[in-house]
């Protein structure tokens, strides 16, 4: 089934993980101290290097601006009615790092402006970065993006405040309602669960039809007639194309029972195949967006360089999936460029190879966009 555009649809903007630290926030204005906790790299700097000796030199104390490059500009372009990331970093200045847990993101606040200059308006917090810091690091990653004007959902000082949600009110055209959840599938730590007067992230306890019913009572509690409901979970490992059957029978929950209009899933470092359920979409892995691995070796064959911007065009007064429209990227020099031709069509087939089983398949536009198509 391809449905037209309808005149009462609002447009989404979504992407998978956006990881503005270490070796990104060492070419911005204000870079945090280098130190970092890892096994092998004892400095962020050791990142930018990796990506030079890939692509060539990286300019420093660059406008924040700039590692959106061509994402900013379709962005400004044509303005979505809501925009939507998972943001796998900690906004701070706290040196508390979580002690072995290995790998430590942060990115200095005085550069929350890589975040507002893009015209983001949710950021997604339920995964294994946000409390990487400690939690004086996510107690002033929250006050840095409330500060900023960005809404968050997933992550907060109690387990009420990690599980509400972030509403989006778009002029004329209704609300959009994003959930956080995160799994402990991605690496999120048990011991990160917010409680009740403990600060935390909002952990599913499990990928049952229980918790699809708790999430549903959520749910109903602020869902008004015409909203647009977004359920966002970090879920599963980086690498590999397999779905597990948990993830499609708990997503078609979300979708039947608990009153979500689509699933933005993230976690893995490459795009994964989509699927539209009862009209609804469900994005099981949207692929890593910003980050700083270019230069790292390992699981080339998954062209984790590549990424996707997902513009949902979603019907207000059904729910239903209006159109969904990709636009093929690629990191290169800490910057989103666009795709060419060859990485594109690279993308355009493994979306059909990885949809096939889902009933959806993708087309290229004369311009580059990929359309998906379903049953």
């Amino acid at each position: 089934m391809n449905r037209t555009f309808s005149r009462t649809a609002i447009t989404i903007f979504m992407c998978g993980d956006v990881m503005t630290g270490r070796g990104i926030d060492q070419i911005m204005p204000h870079p945090s101290a280098p130190g970092i906790h890892e096994p092998y790299v004892r400095d962020a700097r050791t990142y930018v290097e990796l990506a030079e000796d890939l692509n060539g030199p990286i300019p420093r104390a660059t406008d924040p601006a700039t590692v959106w490059g061509y994402a900013r500009d379709i962005l400004a372009e044509n303005p979505p009615d809501a925009g939507i990331i998972n943001l796998e970093t900690s906004i701070t200045t706290s040196e508390a790092y979580w002690h072995g847990k290995g790998i430590n993101y942060r990115m200095h606040p005085a550069n929350v402006s890589c975040l507002t200059v893009a015209g983001i308006n949710v950021v997604s917090l339920a995964n294994n970065h946000v409390i990487d810091w400690g939690y004086a690091g996510l107690s002033e990653t929250l006050r840095v993006l409330k500060r900023s004007g960005l809404k968050s959902a997933g992550a907060g000082l109690t387990s009420a405040e990690a599980a509400g949600p972030a509403i989006v009110e778009v002029p004329g055209k209704k609300r959009v309602v994003v959930f956080s959840y995160g799994s402990e599938t991605s690496g999120i730590p048990s011991a990160w669960a917010a409680e009740r007067d403990k600060p935390g992230v909002n952990l599913l306890p499990d990928l049952t039809g229980r918790t699809v019913a708790e999430i549903g009572a959520s749910v109903q509690a602020v869902k008004r007639p015409g909203d647009v409901v977004i359920v966002s979970i970090h879920w599963g490992g980086n690498w590999g194309y397999a779905i597990p059957v948990e993830h499609i029978a708990f997503a078609h929950g979300l979708i039947d029972r608990a009153g979500a209009d689509a699933v933005h899933g993230h976690s893995s470092h490459h795009p994964l195949g989509i699927e539209v359920y009862g009209g609804r979409p469900i994005i099981y892995g949207c692929g890593d967006f910003i980050n700083d691995y270019e230069g790292i070796g390992g699981n080339e064959h998954f062209r984790g360089e590549l990424g996707l911007m997902y513009f949902l065009r979603v019907e207000t007064d059904t729910g239903r999936l209006a159109g969904l429209k990709m636009k093929p990227t690629r990191i290169r020099r800490f910057q989103v460029q666009w795709a060419d031709r060859d990485e594109t069509l690279w993308l355009r087939d493994m979306l059909n190879r990885e949809g096939k089983r889902f009933g959806t398949r993708v087309e290229m536009e004369q311009d580059g966009t990929l359309v998906l198509r379903w049953q």
